[in-house]
């Protein structure tokens, strides 16, 4: 992406997350600040899968950001229209061209119930916007969802029929993205015959006697659904502090990658540098001083010197660019055992994608595994980089001394007498 795509993203996620924070009610437990992220974080990464151009890329995640923005005027109904008018306003504020406005307008329409997305960036979002109906998080999103609806929309939904609902909904929604359809669906099946198996409360018909334990167990149950305000309170501060502390680690990652990937690139530019410079001082001498050696014997030794100290310089400027691939494969063990970096290539270039996709997977779904292959390639990045800046350093020390060394030896060569040549009588 350009730097101006980078910074409008970037505002963009600032204007978005003060909106989210300032303007929606407390009440909304599901539609909050977290759902946006979760929705902007699938985008990108159906996103990757889809190798969306960056022009597209930015309008979804700018979509994305502002999907949810419309729940500011304090109801759910209608909020799609609200958050495009959030998004539009920004985007006028910003210089947003009219194709990235109609863009991003498209995909907030698509989000809307039932989804109707006409291109593949509206059926990244939608796919996006539900993501969590193929996941494990399904039935703590649908509790939140079931609070939202009491405590921000008004509407008391029995367990019951809230149960009725999301099998409804389930049997009629659909994922778009190929993703979606071969990842998330068959985890939304699981969920939905999850929620087909589970007994209603009211067909247990408990005989009188038992009426009172069944009560009395649907009050357990509901004091486990809806907690006192403090214990809300408690677990909202602490999901804060996880929150904060998850987008920590993710920004000293990030500022990690980044600045090592600025300071590979330093060093490769420094190493064409010198290789080109060298190799234009190679094509001089060539070219010129070796047409002069017969006229004077002089200049042998300088000339010498000079070749020399260029080709080495070259050498050593091409060793700290040359690049350094691994083996390329992995085994199941290596994986269980969380012995391979798999953010690397050179670790997996020769796997199959099944293998690939499977290993992924397995390190995304471990945090620690996936934070140790982090902290792993910052290492490995880190031992390249020295030696990269130590052989330019050489590099950099045998051109600057062998300079000096070349100039005092032309100095010394034109100041001499050139030798007389004894012709002896034929």
């Amino acid at each position: 992406m350009t730097e101006n795509q980078l910074t409008l993203l970037t505002k963009a996620q600032e204007f978005a997350t003060n909106v989210l924070l300032t303007k929606v009610s407390k009440t909304a437990a599901f539609h909050t600040l977290q759902h946006t992220q979760e929705v902007v974080a699938a985008c990108e990464r159906l996103a990757e899968q889809q190798q969306l151009p960056d022009e597209d890329r930015v309008a979804l995640v700018i979509a994305a950001w502002f999907h949810d923005t419309g729940y500011s005027t304090g109801q759910a109904k209608n909020h799609e229209s609200v958050s495009i008018q959030w998004a539009t306003d920004f985007l006028n504020a910003n210089n947003g061209g009219e194709e990235l406005k109609n863009k991003v307008t498209g995909c907030i329409n698509a989000t809307r119930m039932p989804q109707n997305p006409t291109n593949t960036i509206e059926k990244i979002i939608c796919d996006a916007d539900l993501f969590h109906l193929g996941t494990d998080t399904f039935k703590e999103k649908s509790r939140m969802l079931r609070e939202e609806l009491s405590k921000f929309g008004g509407e008391d939904v029995s367990k019951k029929e809230w149960r009725k609902i999301n099998i409804a909904f389930l049997e009629a929604h659909k994922y778009f993205t190929a993703y979606g359809q071969e990842k998330l669906q068959p985890a939304k099946e699981k969920n939905l015959l999850a929620l087909k198996e589970k007994k209603p409360d009211d067909m247990a018909k408990p005989d009188k006697k038992n009426k009172d334990h069944a009560k009395e167990k649907d009050k357990e149950k509901d004091k486990t659904l809806v907690a006192p305000d403090q214990a809300i309170a408690d677990a909202k501060a602490k999901k804060t502090k996880d929150n904060q502390t998850e987008r920590g680690v993710a920004t000293v990652f990030r500022i990690m990658a980044q600045t090592q990937n600025n300071l590979s690139q330093m060093a490769d530019s420094k190493a064409n540098i010198l290789i080109s410079v060298n190799a234009i001082i190679l094509s001089i001498v060539i070219s010129t001083l070796f047409t002069k050696l017969d006229a004077n014997q002089n200049l042998q030794i300088p000339v010498i010197l000079l070749v020399t100290v260029c080709v080495t310089v070259i050498i050593f400027s091409i060793l700290a660019t040359r690049p350094n691939v691994n083996h390329g494969k992995f085994t199941e063990d290596d994986i269980v055992n969380k012995r391979t970096n798999l953010l690397f290539f050179g670790n997996f270039f020769k796997m199959t994608l099944p293998d690939y996709d499977w290993a992924m997977n397995e390190m995304l779904n471990d945090k620690n595994y996936l934070y140790s292959s982090i902290v792993k390639d910052n290492y490995f990045l880190g031992v390249v980089l020295a030696k990269k800046y130590r052989l330019l350093r050489i590099a950099y020390n045998i051109f600057m001394y062998g300079l000096i060394v070349t100039m005092i030896a032309f100095a010394l060569a034109f100041a001499m007498p050139a030798p007389i040549e004894v012709y002896s009588p034929g």
